[in-house]
């Protein structure tokens, strides 16, 4: 009999309870057995829900109160020092939230992307002569909250070989070196899962959708071939999604394990190699729903492939799922009360897909529901032809676009003098990335607007007063570059999709990015256009209110197209040629409207790096191509910006050298400035501004403390090119500790200016 499972849910509620109940938490509005209260009462109704919708395998222990790697992180005692641990016992919920947030001894532990999504995970920390230990039962109380409800679920652990690849190993040495320690800590949890009356086991081995080398194929081979033993009553289920296991899928399956979960709506040209690998006894988790998009599938697509892997490998070895964990997709879409009906009838939230997975699962062995099928069949159609998604006009101009609209008017050695001449900035100028905090009293505002309950001119009057506000603090503050604050927006990436055609919006389609920050991404259904500007009414009242430079504020394409659902019936390059073009006719705009400096942010360009480098040229060219398009068109006075998020930038420097941004800034705080290193090493000719400060976290950074990662900067960096600024946009802050940041951030850099013309005028004496 085929099965059907699912391979997580998301945390967060239908309507982000979890987020509100964190929050409230950190400000010590509830106490942690409330907290704990609203977690219990989200699993429970997790899990009766994917009971009801007919899954067989339901996750447990994909519930975290922060991010599933720190809470491995944790279970097994990989608690860095800083943190003030004593190495006994359980950790303590607190300590968890520290390693997250920092608290006031300590910044948080560094964090980047969850593969090519855009969830972050939290970077376990390692090094050479690392113990572990049990110390963290969160797999197993929650196994057993679910057995007391009469639900038995299939707990969810990430692998002990992607647990060490994913962590970064402190002061050299490699990270697999530590298997051997950490496996006895591995098969003490399975033990115990065992002993509680566990059957399967989901053992999440996503690092090997990438290329890796013969090691972490032998280190998953030793690691498995213990771990099978742990337990006669134990079935594990190694589990894979993002991309196809290509050259790693043999090493995969001749893993003495129970099942192997592949990803077949990413990769479905893995399903051949995958049923001559598998042995007769061995289960196939076949992942034929897109478990990261929100686009209702077309069951009778989808069918044949399982009955392909039926007809090869039978029946009762057949799992059906979604091609990865619903963490990436929102809870329902039968919340969506106002949506249209035809766009609503294309979309299928976490809650549709359970029901899609099953009804899958039944067709497959002789009970398909007719109706279900016909509406799916229907709906497919309704897409296919609609005139709602396609545009002559912007399909035209798209194929217009030639290579010297690519292409700044003179290479950044001459734009540089003409804008240092034009903006006469200071030696390590400061700026910030763009948001302020957005208060209690902006998002009331901002509600009461789109609900009809204040007047567009009220409206207007209430965003002037935020922006003047923020203009004096900058002027208070003396920093050099301005920024409005943004108070008029909602998101980075809805705000504009808001204005642009092509666009469809929810108003409960929220996702976790980390922790509590959720974002609510929206859904590119058809060809993009810009009827109108979109930002330069608030630039221009923004640079009306001062004489220093006003930065006019824009999301990039690649990051818009990452962080928006998707349409998935044209490449995703075709998408973001659309959208560079509307954006380039904001930059040309705004640069008429008389703004200097104009940021393109785009913090998902690694991001959307492919996972398999031989698909990494092609992506990079046309992403690349997108920015340029937006940017290309000003002159040489207007500076263009852009900001990109943690990364590994060593993969991608080249392409980052070839956005031509006169100015890049980036997170480097939390790795104390090590992700310079590429820039330094690669020689890169333009303007830099590595974050002094994490934005992520409430504490307030001691001046002295950036001005250290400054002086880290400008070891590898030529002064002339660092720009000061912190990690990120401040939105998520408070105006308390912004402010005091801020201020800090100044004085470091006017203390390095200080420096750096005492250390000139003495080189000047000196000759």
């Amino acid at each position: 009999m085929v099965l059907s499972a699912n391979l997580g849910f998301p945390r967060i509620g239908a309507k982000r309870e979890l987020k509100k109940a964190l929050e409230s938490y950190w400000a010590k509005e509830i106490s942690q057995d409330e907290l704990f209260k609203v977690a219990a009462e989200l699993r429970q109704l997790h899990w009766r829900l994917q009971k009801d919708a007919g899954i067989d395998h339901i996750p447990s222990n994909d519930f975290t109160f922060y991010d599933h790697v720190l809470d491995m992180a944790v279970t097994v005692g990989a608690v860095p020092e800083r943190y003030g641990w004593n190495g006994q016992g359980i950790v303590d919920l607190d300590t968890f939230f520290a390693m997250a947030r920092g608290n006031a001894k300590t910044g948080a532990m560094e964090m980047t992307k969850w593969f090519d999504t855009n969830y972050h995970y939290i970077v376990p920390e390692f090094h050479t002569g690392m113990k572990f230990r049990l110390s963290g039962e969160k797999a197993l109380r929650h196994f057993e909250e679910a057995k007391k409800l009469g639900i038995m679920t299939r707990p969810v652990l990430l692998g002990p070989v992607s647990f060490l690849l994913l962590g970064k190993m402190k002061g050299g040495g490699t990270a697999l070196s530590l298997l051997d320690s950490l496996l006895p800590v591995y098969e003490e949890i399975l033990s115990k899962l065992a002993a509680a009356g566990t059957e399967w086991i989901q053992m999440d081995e996503p690092c090997f959708v990438l290329d890796q080398p013969h090691s972490s194929r032998d280190a998953l081979k030793r690691a498995y071939e213990r771990l099978t033993k742990v337990s006669p009553k134990l079935k594990l289920l190694v589990t894979t999604y993002f991309d196809e296991l290509a050259d790693n899928l043999e090493a995969v399956f001749n893993l003495p394990v129970a099942g192997v979960h592949i990803d077949l709506h990413r990769a479905p040209q893995q399903l051949d190699a995958a049923l001559k690998a598998a042995r007769k006894d061995q289960v196939i988790s076949l992942g034929v729903l897109d478990g990261r998009n929100i686009w209702r599938a077309n069951l009778s697509a989808v069918l044949p492939l399982i009955e392909k892997a039926i007809a090869a490998h039978g029946k009762d070895k057949i799992f059906v799922a979604p091609s990865c964990s619903l963490l990436h997709t929102p809870v329902d879409l039968d919340n969506e009360k106002s949506l249209d009906g035809e766009l609503k009838s294309w979309l299928a939230f976490s809650r549709q897909k359970l029901a899609e997975v099953s009804a899958l699962a039944k067709a497959a062995h002789g009970q398909k529901d007719k109706a279900v099928f016909e509406a799916s069949d229907k709906a497919a159609a309704s897409r296919k032809s609609s005139q709602r998604i396609h545009n002559p006009a912007v399909k035209s101009r798209a194929g217009k676009v030639a290579p010297d609209m690519l292409k700044r008017r003179h290479p950044f050695a001459q734009r540089e003098l003409v804008q240092r001449q034009s903006l006469r900035l200071p030696l390590f100028p400061t700026t910030t990335i763009g948001s302020f905090p957005q208060t209690a009293e902006i998002r009331n505002a901002r509600a009461e607007f789109k609900a009809g309950k204040m007047g567009e001119a009220q409206y207007k009057d209430f965003l002037k007063k935020e922006i003047a506000l923020c203009v004096k603090f900058q002027e208070e503050t003396d920093i050099d570059v301005f920024v409005h604050g943004e108070a008029e927006r909602n998101d980075m990436v809805e705000y504009f999709g808001e204005q642009m055609d092509g666009y469809l919006f929810t108003k409960f389609g929220w996702v976790q990015s980390y922790g509590s920050r959720c974002v609510k991404p929206p859904i590119i259904f058809g060809d993009i256009s810009r009827p109108k500007p979109m930002t330069v009414e608030w630039s221009v009242y923004a640079q009306s209110l001062t004489k220093k430079p006003m930065k006019g504020m824009l999301t990039g394409p690649v990051t818009i197209l990452q962080w928006s659902f998707v349409r998935d019936d044209q490449p995703r390059s075709e998408t973001a040629k659309q959208l560079a073009l509307a954006l380039r006719d904001e930059v040309l705009d705004l640069e008429k409207a008389g703004i200097k400096v104009i940021q393109i942010d785009e913090p998902a360009v690694r991001e959307g790096l492919p996972l398999r480098k031989k698909n990494w040229q092609s992506y990079l060219r046309w992403s690349v191509d997108a920015f340029r398009l937006s940017a290309a068109g000003v002159k040489d006075e207007t500076q263009i910006h852009t900001h990109m998020c943690y990364a590994e930038f060593n993969d991608i420097i080249a392409a980052v050298a070839e956005l031509d941004a006169d100015v890049i800034s980036i997170e480097t705080s939390r790795s104390q400035m090590e992700l310079l290193e590429a820039f330094a090493s690669f020689k890169y000719p333009n303007e830099i501004g590595p974050g002094v400060y994490d934005i992520h976290s409430p504490r307030v950074v001691p001046q002295a403390e950036m001005e250290m990662l400054l002086k880290k900067a400008v070891a590898v960096l030529r002064p002339e090119q660092v720009w000061v600024n912190p990690d990120c946009g401040l939105k998520t802050r408070k105006w308390e500790e912004t402010k005091l940041c801020l201020k800090n951030m100044v004085g470091a850099a006017k203390a390095l200016r200080q420096a750096f013309s005492a250390k000139e005028a003495g080189l000047r004496a000196a000759r």
